[in-house]
């Protein structure tokens, strides 16, 4: 299947990956060259782990990256049978590409990445609404098994049905589920990783205890605060606001993750949030 990926992001890079590991042709679309660039380095250094694991050959590593090609026009989806959208995690910005993608690739299924806004609301504002759906991948997306298929009120079977075996097709375990702010997988998570921010702007423990009493205690693989950095605070944050917006108080963002993100600490990506990255970069 031919696949368009909009965004070249973490969650874009690595679901280009998947796709052209899997024997799909994929064009992966950004704003500019820097970032898919970095997304193709990213890719790289990801398939040399596979090399390196034997789980994957040198050669059909050379393959996978010969299958992605880069653009920096949206108008290159045309064609796509299968649009992701991977772009941050802004109503508007969606709502931008999918206006764009109405004229660009109008009978292609889109599938927003989105990992807590509403597929319906996108939805209202594609070509096709019936062709309209969540996949949500989880970070890392080469390594994660789980998708989250949201269904919005007009995602017809077929749709549904389609993206459940494309994801299947990745070696993934595609769990369909409803269209509710957050979904499952947010909705669950982020008050817990909330709640650790503010045992840490209440002093109740230091980052790295509140981790351990996770991960020792809840047998969890990855303390919250630790996850928090590695999917990034801002979109933490941005995941908290819809879910506040649309769930009420208990939702809430804590006063320090606000302060974290509006200093540039955003986790690893930024060097700093949570942990500090620099001494291991």
């Amino acid at each position: 299947m031919n696949i368009a990926v909009i965004g070249a992001g973490t969650m874009g890079n690595g679901i280009a990956h998947v796709f052209a590991q899997h024997e799909h042709d994929v064009t992966l679309v950004d704003v500019a060259v820097e970032p898919l660039e970095r997304a193709l380095t990213t890719i790289g250094k990801n398939i040399e782990r596979q090399v390196r694991k034997g789980t994957l050959a040198e050669t059909d590593g050379q393959v996978v990256l010969g299958r992605i090609r880069t653009a920096t026009e949206r108008d290159e989806a045309t064609g796509a049978e299968l649009v992701v959208e991977a772009v941050p995690e802004d109503m508007e910005l969606k709502i931008g590409l999918l206006k764009d993608l109405a004229g660009i690739a109008p009978e292609a299924i889109v599938a927003s990445n989105t990992s807590s806004i509403s597929i319906t609301a996108l939805a209202a504002h594609a070509a096709r609404p019936e062709r309209v759906i969540g996949m949500h991948f989880m970070n890392p997306v080469p390594v994660m098994k789980l998708v989250e298929v949201i269904r919005g009120l007009q995602t017809s079977d077929e749709t549904l049905a389609t993206v459940m075996e494309l994801a299947r097709g990745l070696e993934k375990t595609p769990v369909e589920v409803n269209d509710y702010a957050g979904f499952v997988a947010n909705r669950v998570l982020m008050p817990m990783i909330n709640e650790a921010v503010y045992c840490v702007m209440e002093g109740v423990a230091l980052p790295d205890a509140v981790d351990t009493v996770m991960k020792l205690g809840m047998n969890h693989p990855m303390g919250p605060l630790a996850l928090a950095d590695l999917i990034g605070l801002d979109t933490c944050l941005a995941i908290l606001e819809v879910l506040h917006q649309d769930l009420g108080d208990k939702y809430r963002p804590c006063p320090l993750l606000r302060k974290y993100v509006a200093s540039g600490w955003l986790g690893r990506k930024s060097g700093r949030g949570f942990y500090d990255y620099t001494a291991k970069s």
